[in-house]
């Protein structure tokens, strides 16, 4: 039986109950296999009570981005943890998660100035303060992330080392559709001619992959690019895994943003330089 949790109190109730690992997966709601992938990863952790927390963070949400019209479905999302055994489903409000306002914030530092924070520069900052948050009401010993939001995954593992929080962060791998399409709660706002397109979006990488040049790499992946016009790209980038630094020899990431239709969508492969 999943219980869900509407407030902070609830919620230190509960956790005042368990003393064994905890493994906090935090989502904004919307769930789709991927996600349900990461609880399925948490309960492999011996003994572990699982918290998944449905939140919408309005911090991560710049001005004009699609914060009102995220996918808000609390009630399948709930049906969907139960069915797949999640103890606990933390629901907060903004008011309860934010009473004061938006007054402390976590800086992300220079790895959350590039890519995803150079096009949207509050993002990280919004991120990072709602999992520290999060780390701390729940007192967490484990939290998974996937790797579809690398430069997120980064940032968290950099917070963590940084402020010295006891937490032992699990990536997870990215869940794919059939057609390769990174699964992702905004692929509901694709119509299916969209979702379609969207797939270049993963061809792109696929090709990349392939090859093993810094030129090749990215000459491959734009030559798929280019083949949709209807795409807008935001970025294609390679680089070495700490998103900072030029690529070197062997493993490093190419990662994508772009937009379909009015949908931004990101997606990334680890690629391998000689």
């Amino acid at each position: 039986m999943t219980h869900i949790l509407y407030t902070i109190e609830e919620l230190k109730k509960q956790r005042a109950t368990h003393n064994g690992p905890v493994v906090l997966v935090p989502t904004m709601g919307a769930l789709h296999e991927g996600h349900l992938s990461l609880v399925r990863l948490a309960q492999q952790i011996p003994a572990a009570t699982v918290i998944v927390s449905i939140f919408v963070n309005p911090l991560q949400f710049a001005e004009g981005e699609d914060l009102d019209a995220y996918p808000r479905t609390l009630e399948a999302d709930v049906d969907k943890l139960t069915a797949v055994g999640a103890d606990y489903v933390f629901a907060p409000s903004p008011r309860d998660m934010y009473p004061q306002g938006p007054r402390t914030t976590i800086h992300p530092g220079p790895a959350g100035t590039v890519l995803e924070g150079a096009s949207r520069p509050t993002h990280f900052a919004g991120v990072l303060t709602v999992v520290h948050k999060l780390f701390a009401l729940t007192n967490c010993t484990h939290a998974i992330f996937g790797e579809k939001d690398y430069q997120q995954l980064l940032l968290i593992k950099q917070m963590v080392a940084d402020l010295n929080l006891n937490v032992n962060i699990i990536a997870a791998p990215i869940v794919r559709e059939k057609s390769g399409l990174a699964q992702s709660s905004r692929n509901q706002y694709l119509s299916a001619q969209q979702t379609q397109l969207a797939t270049t979006l993963w061809r792109a990488l696929a090709a990349g992959q392939q090859q093993h040049t810094k030129e090749t790499i990215l000459h491959s992946a734009h030559a798929i690019l280019e083949t949709e016009p209807d795409i807008k790209l935001d970025y294609l980038a390679l680089r070495h895994n700490d998103l900072v630094s030029e690529p070197t020899a062997g493993e490093n990431r190419l990662l994508v943003a772009a937009t379909v239709g009015k949908t931004r969508l990101i997606d990334n492969v680890a690629v391998t330089l000689n």
